[in-house]
């Protein structure tokens, strides 16, 4: 009798040994959910800092749109090429008399219209 008992016994231990593994298992998927939660934040972060470049971007574009002066340093003028200068032969140029310039005062009134 005390030997079935033993045996008895001994064949419940089985249990101690699947609780053992099932925490074993419970373990090795917490650490694996740990690692993703880890990865999870840097890409958060990652998507954090794009979403405020972005920001800064679109109100760059709204300034422009409502036209305010561009920021930053200003593009430096173009130079336009010297033009030539084409002088006309002296006997071909004649100058046309000028009239003498009529003289108002602003004391006076406007005629009437008849």
């Amino acid at each position: 009798m005390l030997k079935r008992f033993w045996n008895w016994l001994l064949g419940k231990t089985t249990v101690d040994e699947k609780v053992i593994e099932v925490v074993q298992e419970v373990k090795e998927d917490i650490q694996v959910i740990r690692e993703r939660a880890k990865r999870v934040a840097e890409e958060t972060r990652d998507v954090l800092e794009a979403a405020k470049e972005v920001a800064k971007q679109s109100k760059d574009v709204v300034e422009a749109a409502k036209g305010a002066p561009r920021k930053g340093r200003k593009p430096a003028p173009r130079r336009k090429p010297a033009a030539k200068k084409v002088e006309a032969p002296k006997a071909e140029v004649k100058e046309a008399a000028k009239k003498p310039a009529r003289r108002r005062s602003n004391n006076r009134k406007p005629a009437a219209k008849k």
